[in-house]
């Protein structure tokens, strides 16, 4: 058995330039793993993907000619159906022998061949075999079909493909793209494997007017880059074409001067590696008359129609110069600087009308229009939604600041959804809230409540930056409890992959906010808060969707490094100051890492246990008559409540969470006493009561902080 590497490359019509780098990665990564299971490549080979627009290709190392033949061990049936009284084979163990191909012409020989071993309560015959290793031709032919079948195509294309058979005709074929050339390469040896109508060789096409040779001929599995790159002018490498573009488009900012940088978009740089095989970046620019119009309009332009990458100034303000990035390299750049010129040019003089004739009328003329726009068949039109949002800031709004802050949140929330019914806004929906900013300002309201309307989108999704005032952050607010209380209220709530209306983001953005800001608001008062808005549309889900937020809460803390068993036991008390869980949570840490902490946690999860035994029955009052107390054990227990939780609570009361806990800690020894030495459910009436409500107060004093019962073991 020797071992090559091995290239396998599927040639193809201009693939979907969103999906090349999964389709390349979900390529080479099932082909490498089949041929791994199969015992043709083994954990040390090395899977190397490709993707260019037009190919899907995959190196792997260390392939075998034929994998190892396998030792096989198959248990047949039970012993007392394979063989009779006189230990002869049944003729259901000889034929099920015949089927696995093994020589039953001497029954006895057969039988002996078996083996006998307990399976179970009872004794059974296994029948050892050795199942030849797969030819490479047979395992890649597999491999190949199994990569295909697996790769996350978004949309299939059925094409008709002549057959090579004797009788003429068409067969339907279903892939992603019409594929045109396959390449199976085992060192230098062509592996004449089938897919797609198509049978494998050692040529490939290059670039479609580049190419130095037609078609490409590989010498061998590892000269496969090299090659079509030399003859084929193709960089097949995904990784490597990105980081050429990244490098000339770095050279050509650089050239330009004045401290101009390409704008920074990892997605738009994907994109476009998708969409050339040989890139080579150009300088180009448009008149700076465009230059008045807000930037976000000509950077979405640029980017979204064209694929452009729009050079900013050391302020990070645009210029009127963009690089552009050609799959050509002529050698008299002119016709393609100028091509592009000349597209971009109306696309930026369509934004520019836009932006003039919207600024022909306020914001405020536009609110009415806002009432024929329907938001949602059960939740009315966005002008009732503006209404709704407006109600729910003015209560934030009077919580947090004064009149003027009330004033600007409700001219704010207003306005917010206004650039909706503008020309630009329909244009491009993804300026939305940045257009409503800048048409406050041409308005004349301040920037306090343009920032405001631009702002209340935010955060827009994770590491996004929060409302820049205090009236973005009320009427941010106010705009996501909406959506939630609504969504939640007709019972449109998130499914596990579906999540039309963002609930799960708007949640974690009022996490956001309610914590990074430190906002003094109580979540059930916010939630509560914002139902009347609603009127009689929607049902009271206020419950749900507490424990909805919660459970965003909780995620998110796990993914900051805090564990399971403590957000559980501060979360467990649902507290409503959002922006004092995190503090709440660095108590419990530092009281789990006392030498008490085990024993106080375990004492306190039989507290609550007897308690809500004991509450079956009524009610437990955290009161205690010391004249009842009888042994001395509760006697020192109540005498230690009595010194060490109003402390505790001041601490508490002044939020120094961790030093209210270390000093409950002082309770263990008194508490393991009471319960070596106290009954708790003592036969007298009074007595039992007096127990049970030392044991409450004790209960109380201890989970302020958070349910210590959830930390113990």
């Amino acid at each position: 058995m020797t071992t090559q590497n091995l290239l396998v490359e599927l040639f193809v019509e201009e693939l979907p330039p969103k999906a090349l780098q999964k389709l390349g990665d979900a390529f080479a990564t099932v082909l490498g793993d089949q041929l791994k299971a199969l015992g043709l490549a083994s954990a040390v080979s090395v899977v190397t993907p490709f993707a260019s627009p037009r190919r899907l290709a995959a190196h792997v190392t260390a392939v075998a000619d034929k994998a190892a033949d396998k030792a096989v061990q198959q248990k047949l049936m039970p012993v007392t159906v394979g063989l009779d009284a006189s230990g002869n084979a049944s003729p259901a163990l000889l034929k099920k022998l015949q089927a696995l191909g093994a020589d039953v012409s001497d029954p006895a020989a057969a039988v002996a061949a078996l083996k006998r071993a307990q399976d179970g309560k009872a004794e059974a015959l296994f029948y050892d075999s050795v199942v030849p290793g797969a030819t490479l031709q047979e395992g890649l032919q597999k491999a190949l079909l199994e990569a295909l079948a697996k790769l996350p195509i978004p949309k299939v294309m059925s094409y008709q493909l002549e057959t090579d058979c004797e009788l003429p005709g068409w067969t339907s074929v279903n892939f992603v793209r019409p594929a045109h050339g396959l390449v199976a390469l085992h060192g230098s040896t062509v592996v004449p494997v089938k897919a797609l109508g198509l049978t494998a060789g050692n040529s490939t096409t290059g670039h479609r007017f580049e190419a130095a040779v037609s078609p490409v001929v590989l010498a061998d599995a590892d000269s496969y880059a090299a090659t079509l790159q030399k003859d084929g002018a193709v960089i097949a490498s995904f990784a490597e074409r990105k980081a050429e573009i990244a490098r000339q488009l770095a050279a050509a900012a650089a050239k330009v001067g004045n401290g101009a940088r390409p704008i920074e978009d990892e997605a738009l740089l994907d994109e476009v590696t998708a969409l050339v095989e040989r890139p080579n970046v150009v300088i180009c620019q448009f008149e700076e008359q465009f230059l008045g119009v807000p930037q976000e309009c000509l950077i979405l332009t640029m980017k979204a129609n064209q694929k452009y990458f729009p050079l900013l100034d050391a302020a990070g303000k645009l210029t009127n110069k963009f690089l552009v990035v050609s799959n050509i390299s002529p050698e008299d750049t002119s016709f393609v600087t100028g091509g592009n010129e000349r597209v971009v040019r109306p696309r930026l003089a369509d934004a520019k009308f836009f932006f003039d004739q919207d600024r022909k009328k306020t914001l405020a003329s536009r609110v009415e229009g806002l009432g024929k726009v329907v938001y949602h068949n059960k939740l009315g039109t966005q002008g009732e939604r503006v209404e709704r949002v407006r109600a729910i800031a003015k209560a934030i709004a009077t919580q947090l600041g004064d009149a003027q802050l009330v004033q600007d949140a409700d001219l704010a929330a207003q306005l917010a959804k206004t650039d909706l019914v503008t020309d630009m806004v329909g244009e491009f929906p993804e300026l939305q809230g940045i257009m409503g900013g800048y048409y406050a300002l041409n308005d004349g309201l301040g920037e306090t409540v343009a920032h405001a309307i631009e702002d209340h989108y935010k955060p827009r999704f994770a590491g996004d930056a929060l409302p820049r005032n205090t009236a973005g952050v009320v009427v941010a607010l106010a705009d996501k409890l909406e959506t939630l209380v609504g969504m939640f209220g007709i019972g449109n709530l998130p499914t596990g992959d579906r999540d039309p209306f963002a609930l799960r983001r708007h949640a974690l953005g009022v996490i956001r906010m309610l914590v990074e800001k430190d906002l003094p608001l109580d979540l059930n008062a916010l939630l509560a808060g914002a139902l009347p808005a609603f009127g009689d549309k929607i049902t009271d889900a206020s419950a749900a969707l507490a424990d909805f937020i919660y459970d965003r809460l909780a995620g998110s803390l796990r993914e900051q490094g805090y564990s399971a068993q403590e957000v559980d036991a501060v979360l467990a008390l649902r507290p409503q100051r959002l922006a004092l869980v995190e503090k709440q949570l660095a108590a419990v840490r530092a009281f789990a890492a006392l030498p008490e902490s085990p024993a106080l946690a375990a004492a306190n999860k039989r507290v609550g246990n007897i308690l809500k035994k004991a509450e079956v029955e009524g009610p437990v009052d955290a009161h205690v008559n010391p004249e009842l107390l009888q042994e001395k054990a509760e006697q020192d227990l109540f005498a230690a409540l009595q010194r060490f939780v109003p402390e505790a609570n001041a601490q508490f009361d002044a939020g120094d969470y961790t030093a209210s806990l270390q000093t409950l800690a002082v309770l263990r020894a008194p508490v393991d006493a009471f319960f070596d030495d106290v009954m708790v459910n003592a036969e007298q009436l009074d007595v039992r009561m007096n127990r049970l409500g030392l044991l409450k107060m004790l209960h109380n004093a201890m989970n302020r902080v958070a349910d210590l019962s959830r930390l113990a073991v």
